[in-house]
């Protein structure tokens, strides 16, 4: 996939309930017309009030490992057993088409792939949780998973954390506010650059 110094892309990782996705909406709504939503491909059921091609492109496992065949993601990752996700080609272009900058919010090992794809024209951003006891009292209250789906994340959490230097910028996440505007100070930069 060729692509122009213009074709920037925003990469937000952390382990799962640090708040990239808080941080990633605050981001999103800032900047309307300069970000967009890089909607990730998944092969897990959607959740909630969850819907297609909004929060993910929900689709099938056999559907998933025929695009990896065809070369057609940026990045993709096995996250859980059975549960793949990962970043189209096609939706970067579409972002791309639109003169915005996509917003990768994705895990970690996805962020180091694209990242290593795109040295000169990717921005990645590591939001770190306040303490693993703090980012397991956060999956708890979620409500949404089993004992032992807890103490998977919360174990790939303290492994992910590890990576925290792989990226251009750490931000410490315990206060969501201070947080998003740091986050914002640091997309701005970019976004200027």
């Amino acid at each position: 996939m060729t692509i122009n110094t213009q074709q920037k892309i925003i990469i937000i990782t952390a382990p799962s309930g640090a708040g990239k996705t808080s941080i990633t909406r605050f981001l999103l709504n800032k900047y309307p017309d300069k970000l967009a939503f890089s909607v990730s491909a998944a092969t897990r059921k959607a959740r909630g009030t969850e819907k297609n091609s909004v929060d993910y492109y929900f689709i099938s496992e056999e559907e998933f490992t025929n695009k990896i065949q065809h070369e057609e993601f940026v990045e993709w990752e096995m996250v859980y057993e059975g549960k793949y996700y990962g970043t189209l080609k096609a939706e970067l272009r579409r972002i791309w088409s639109e003169n915005k900058v996509p917003v990768l919010d994705i895990d970690v090992k996805g962020a180091i792939h694209v990242q290593q794809q795109f040295p000169d024209t990717t921005l990645s951003i590591f939001i770190e949780p306040p303490s693993i006891d703090e980012l397991k009292r956060r999956l708890e209250s979620r409500g949404t998973e089993s004992e032992e789906s807890l103490q998977a994340r919360i174990n790939k959490a303290a492994y992910e954390i590890s990576f925290k230097h792989s990226f251009h910028h750490v931000i410490l996440n315990n206060d969501l506010n201070k947080a998003c505007a740091e986050a914002d100070a640091v997309v701005t930069a970019f976004l200027n650059g």
